[in-house]
C-alpha cells in the first residue's frame, strides 16, 4: 500500500520590515486553513518566516538586532498558528531566528522546526552553511550578513521518522551543497523540506544573476533524483524593502521531476501528493547505496550517517 502525504509549499510574498509577528501569522493561518481545504498533511513555510529578511541590514545595535529573533517556540505571537494546526491536524515546517542560552552563553542561528500533526515538536535544525559576509560591505545595494548574525549550526542533518515518513530539513544556502541531501540520503531520508531567501541578484557575481533560476531547481532536482527522496523547496517572494526575491517554490519527486511550482511572487500555495514508496522503486535501483556506493575508493571513510576526509587530510 504507497504511503501518501499531501504537501502544502506556502510561499509568501515580500514581508515589510516593520510588519508585526501578528500580521505574519495571520498571513500563515490563511494559506494553513487553505492547506486544510485540500487536505494537506503537512505545510512547509520559508526561512525566517516570521519576518523580513534582517540580514541585507548592517546594524550595530543588539538589541535592534534581537528584536527579530525568537526566544521560544511557540510565543504568544505565534501560538495560534501552533493551535490551528493541532486543531486541523495538519504538521508543518516553519523557519525563523531563534536566540536561545546555553550555560549562560547567548546563541543565535538560522533556524527551522518541524511540528507534527498533534502540534507536538518532531524536529529542529539549524542552518549549517551559512553565506554572505560577516562586515558591511559598500559597494552592496543590499547587505548579506547571516554571518555577522547566526553562528553555524550544531544539530548537524538528522532524520525524523514522523508523519509516515523519514523527514529531513534545511534551510536555503544548505540546498546548494550535496552533502546536505546525501548525509540525509544515508539515512534513508525520503521527504526534505526547505525554506530559502533567494536574491534575483548576486552582487559579488552578477554575471550569474541570468541562472538564479536554474542553479535554485538544479541543486534541489539533482539532490532529488541522487538521493531517491523527494524535495519541497518553499521561497519568500517578491520585492522586500526593495530587494527582488526569486521565488519559484516547489515540489521535487524522487525522480528529479517538479511536480508543482508557485506561478507568482506572492503568499501561494501549492499542493501535491508525494507517494513516499517512490523512493524506493529508485533507492532499491539506480541508488541502492549498500549495493553500488564505493566510499572506500574515493578516500572517504562513512561513520555513521555521513562521508568524513580520511584522518590528516
Amino acid at each position: 500500500m504507497s504511503r501518501k502525504l499531501i504537501v502544502g509549499a506556502a510561499q509568501l510574498g515580500p514581508i515589510a520590515r516593520e510588519e508585526s509577528r501578528q500580521s505574519v501569522v495571520a498571513r500563515l493561518l490563511e494559506m494553513l486553513r487553505e492547506a486544510h481545504s485540500h487536505k494537506c498533511d503537512v505545510v512547509v513555510f520559508p526561512e525566517l518566516a516570521l519576518t523580513s529578511f534582517f540580514p541585507r541590514w548592517f546594524m550595530e545595535d543588539q538589541d535592534e538586532i534581537d528584536a527579530y529573533f525568537e526566544r521560544e517556540m511557540p510565543n504568544p505571537a505565534t501560538q495560534p498558528l501552533f493551535d490551528e494546526a493541532k486543531e486541523k491536524g495538519i504538521g508543518f515546517y516553519l523557519g525563523y531566528a531563534e536566540l536561545s542560552q546555553s550555560d549562560g552563553v547567548t546563541h543565535r542561528h538560522n533556524t527551522s522546526i518541524l511540528i507534527d500533526k498533534s502540534g507536538k515538536l518532531a524536529g529542529k535544525y539549524r542552518k549549517i552553511h551559512l553565506p554572505g559576509h560577516a562586515e558591511y560591505e559598500s559597494y552592496r545595494p543590499f547587505q548579506h550578513l547571516e554571518k555577522r548574525y547566526f553562528e553555524v549550526g550544531d544539530l548537524g542533518f538528522p532524520v525524523w521518522r514522523t508523519m509516515d515518513g523519514n523527514m529531513g530539513m534545511c534551510i536555503c544556502n544548505d540546498r546548494r551543497w550535496p552533502e546536505t541531501y546525501r548525509v540525509m540520503g544515508l539515512q534513508d531520508v525520503e521527504l526534505v523540506l526547505c525554506g530559502y531567501n533567494s536574491p534575483t541578484h548576486n552582487p559579488p557575481a552578477p554575471q550569474h544573476d541570468h541562472l538564479t533560476s536554474f542553479h535554485n531547481h538544479l541543486s534541489m532536482q539533482a539532490g532529488a533524483y541522487q538521493n531517491a527522496t523527494w524535495v519541497v523547496g518553499v521561497a519568500k517572494a517578491g520585492c522586500e524593502e526593495g530587494c527582488d526575491l526569486l521565488g519559484q517554490s516547489s515540489i521535487i519527486a524522487p525522480s528529479g521531476e517538479i511536480v508543482a511550482m508557485t506561478t507568482t511572487l506572492e503568499d501561494e500555495l501549492i499542493v501535491a501528493t508525494c507517494d513516499l514508496d517512490l523512493c524506493k522503486s529508485y533507492k532499491d535501483t539506480w541508488f541502492a547505496f549498500e549495493k553500488h556506493r564505493r566510499p572506500e575508493h574515493y578516500g572517504l571513510i562513512v561513520e555513521r550517517t555521513g562521508a568524513i576526509p580520511p584522518e590528516g587530510g
